[in-house]
């Protein structure tokens, strides 16, 4: 492959690479700093045209691994049905949304369309956007077969297959659909198979599909056992839509002297550190882009105490060397047992305790129970606290000052306020008053409850193709011209959307949404109330199943939002 021009602005480690100028410039806009062991070991030979067999756990790099020199076969102006050069497939479709999110991100240079097919959507909605023309297909075993023999899929120009976890495509049943699936695929192309493990069935799909496959083990650093025993372990189950707002609650709860949060990517440290601020927090960013006098302000302050958090990345964080951190937070599940420890091991020093909180999406629970297998030790795994834990740990909060307060005396200026007011009230009113103002919040008054997250879990294949046969049975997306009015004397009930006036949502967009999705017309919705931090939308009860899947599959000023029935009642 002849070679693509550099981009000087470009992380050195990716830009040695040969990867395209324009996809440089994305990663380096993305805050990516250097390549991981198995995107250093898996993209040349990849770049190459060679086809790869590796050996690489859950959260390794491993997606922009397959992902940045697959970008490079992309041939973007050719026709639909000859537009489609990769077919990923991946066992679930929350891997399948963070994979096409993923190449999105780093091909948006290069005006590359990633779809994710998975059961469970809308299976006209993905045709229509297969027959617009699509780069990369992602797609899941069952759904991919489905639209083979639906014919709506189309591989004839698919130059590039990858399997993406094969191993647990293999532990779900996929072993029939896989060999299906990559016999629909040209005979001559390049096929890239990552999996946890290299067991035999993985072998032998190889041998069946792949030519002299270039073999990849990505060995982990061995970690003693016990170098973090001093440190309390818990890891919370957060969808990302609410990773921000559920870290804010566990500061504020947590109360941490100082702690430092450990993000992946340069560009997430900075987000995040302005977000943090915004919200009152005393927050400092510590990456790579920062010259030597910047990170040594940074680390001065932050020594100092002037700084309650620092933001940084792993590499920023290599010879990090501050006693005082109280708190450690993953903001993403480091990638490996050896990084996770190194990451903690920055609290509970000098003999101390120190508290490591790690937050996970759903599906990234097997990457906890890796970490675990690799330490020798447990992560309790806890609900995000509550508004009502909020609550009371602010009055803890406040109990504390006050004690402080009490023993520090000097309260003569104020016993002339006490005593005025104890002609009229009772003294214990008088202190539960002063309690409540000084603990109370104006967050709280807004404050919502963070959605529970558990373990993903995905549908049997087969079970999976019995829904898809259902879903379009019964439950076939609205024709354009559908109108189905919410006050026409049938039932109505009422939605709860997880965004409001803060994220400048108004009652358009919600209509938009819904008729955009659905293809219905807008007098399906009945009244539209927008608050601060969420709306309440009415629509006829015959449909409020399908208002809810729709909206839960698009964005709403760029966003994806919560979508339930309002639990006020219908």
């Amino acid at each position: 492959m002849p070679s693509r021009p550099k981009d000087p602005a470009a992380p050195d480690g990716f830009a040695t690479l040969d990867l395209d100028a324009r996809v440089l410039s994305e990663l380096a806009a993305l805050g990516y700093e250097e390549p991981t062991p198995i995107q250093l070991a898996a993209i040349p030979p990849l770049m190459a045209g060679r086809d790869v067999l590796a050996q690489a756990a859950t959260g390794t790099g491993k997606t922009a691994a397959f992902a940045l020199p697959l970008l490079h076969r992309l041939n973007t102006g050719a026709p639909p049905r000859e537009r489609t050069a990769a077919l990923v497939l991946v066992p679930t479709r929350e891997l399948a949304m963070q994979v096409a999110e993923a190449i999105h991100r780093y091909g948006k240079g290069l005006g590359a369309v990633a779809l994710p097919i998975y059961g469970g959507a809308s299976m006209e909605t993905q045709i229509r956007a297969l027959k617009r023309g699509v780069d990369v297909v992602i797609a899941t075993p069952g759904r991919a077969l489905d639209h083979i023999r639906r014919k709506t899929v189309h591989l004839a120009a698919v130059r590039t297959v990858v399997l993406d976890e094969a191993d647990e495509m293999l532990d779900m049943g996929f072993a029939e659909d896989l060999e299906a699936i990559l016999a629909a695929t040209p005979a001559e192309k390049q096929v890239a198979l990552f999996s946890a493990t290299l067991a035999p069935r993985i072998s032998a799909i190889a041998k069946t599909h792949q030519r002299d496959p270039e073999v990849i083990r990505i060995d982990r650093e061995a970690v003693k056992p016990g170098r973090a025993s001093k440190v309390m372990q818990v890891a919370y189950m957060v969808p990302r839509a609410h990773k921000m707002s559920a870290l804010g609650r566990i500061l504020d709860v947590e109360h941490p002297t100082s702690a430092i949060v450990f993000c992946r990517t340069r560009n997430e440290v900075d987000q995040l550190a302005e977000t943090l601020n915004a919200r009152g927090y005393r927050a400092e960013a510590l990456h790579g882009g920062l010259s030597q006098d910047q990170r040594d302000r940074v680390m001065k302050r932050f020594r100092a105490n002037t700084s309650d958090l620092l933001i940084a990345t792993d590499v920023a964080a290599r010879g990090l060397d501050v006693e005082h951190v109280s708190h450690v937070v993953n903001y993403d599940v480091p990638s490996a047992g050896d990084a996770y420890v190194h990451r903690i091991g920055r609290t509970g020093r000098a003999g101390r305790s120190g508290v490591a909180i790690t937050l996970a999406e759903p599906r990234e629970h097997r990457m906890l129970k890796n970490i675990e297998r690799v330490t020798g030790q447990k992560i309790e795994v806890v609900p995000v606290p509550t508004v009502a834990d909020l609550k009371a740990r602010r009055l803890e909060l406040a109990q504390a000052a006050l004690r402080e307060v009490i023993l520090g005396g000097e309260l003569d200026p104020y016993r002339a306020i006490v005593a005025a007011l104890a002609e009229e009230f009772d003294v214990l009113d008088i202190a539960a008053a002063a309690v409540k103002q000084g603990a109370a919040s104006e967050a709280d008054a807004e404050a919502e409850e963070i959605p529970v997250a558990a373990p993903a879990r995905e549908k049997h294949p087969a079970r999976e193709r019995a829904a898809d046969r259902a879903e379009r049975k019964a439950a076939k997306p609205a024709k354009p011209g559908r109108v189905v009015h919410a006050a026409s004397g049938g039932a109505v009930t009422k939605l709860y959307v997880g965004g409001g006036r803060k994220l400048k949502i108004r009652p358009g967009d919600i209509v938009g949404a819904i008729a955009n999705e659905m293809g219905v017309d807008g007098s399906v919705i009945g009244a539209i109330q927008i608050f601060d931090r969420h709306s309440i939308v009415e629509v006829s009860e015959a449909i409020a199943d399908e208002v809810i899947a729709a909206l839960s599959a698009t964005t709403i000023k760029g966003k994806k939002l919560l979508v339930r029935p309002d639990r006020a009642g219908r």
